[in-house]
């Protein structure tokens, strides 16, 4: 695919991952022979329209060195924060000088290995003349369930025009930019790129995902991992 304008992929890699309950961030779990992150870092590595792949990892990570992959000339490595819009925030400046204001910027998570490439395919192609940028997302299957403060069902919301949200989430770098520094300028709680943006008043495209590419967060979500990379082989 070519294009004029330049795509760069960030990944915040800064938590700690404690639901998964494992003696290290989550992200350093290694399963057929590689870490997560490395896996999810090979979604994009081999794309030849991926400029750079910032990696935000903390200040106490003691692992991401160790690995091959950090030296790679298309990974460049940022100051993760405690909460992901920081690590989000410190990539983007680090990008300062060198990205454009409309260059694409996709933001991916560490956890999410299965991440296939007719969906980072189908994000591009769909977004491409966007003004904004959009997200990768499901439509939800299941009845949803509005619960009450004592754990019982206060009512039950209709479905029909629910997504789960997934990664990556792709935006114009600038917008991006802009939208996380108003979020923190304004002690605006975000959960997620999308959320930032559309605190500003746009509005991001849902581009379908797929159902495999899960964020790991619990041990068992491992064996879906393995199976996943078995097929691959």
């Amino acid at each position: 695919m070519s294009d004029s304008l330049k795509y760069w992929v960030v990944i915040p890699a800064a938590g700690e991952g404690l639901r998964m309950d494992v003696d290290k961030p989550k992200q350093y779990i290694s399963i057929n022979n590689k870490t997560i992150i490395e896996h999810t870092i090979d979604c994009f590595i081999y794309r030849e329209e991926i400029e750079k792949i910032i990696v935000a990892i903390s200040k106490e990570d003691e692992f991401w060195a160790t690995l091959e992959i950090s030296g790679h000339d298309k990974i460049m490595t940022a100051s993760g924060g405690k909460e992901r819009y920081q690590s989000v925030l410190n990539s983007l400046q680090m990008l300062s000088g060198e990205a454009k204001d409309d260059d694409w910027l996709m933001v991916h998570d560490a956890a999410r290995p299965c991440l296939n490439q007719s969906a980072i395919d189908r994000l591009i192609i769909e977004l491409r003349t966007h003004d904004i940028g959009g997200i990768l997302a499901m439509p939800c299957r299941d009845t949803m369930k509005r619960a009450s403060d004592t754990g019982e069902i206060d009512g039950t919301v209709e479905r029909q025009s629910l997504w789960h949200a997934q990664t990556p989430q792709m935006f114009k770098y600038g917008k991006l930019l802009l939208a996380i520094q108003d979020a923190l300028k304004n002690k605006a709680a975000i959960t997620d790129e999308a959320m930032a943006v559309e605190r500003l008043g746009f509005k991001p495209m849902l581009v379908l995902g797929h159902q495999e590419n899960i964020k790991l967060t619990y041990k068992d979500d491992l064996e879906s991992l393995k199976a996943y990379l078995d097929r691959m082989i």
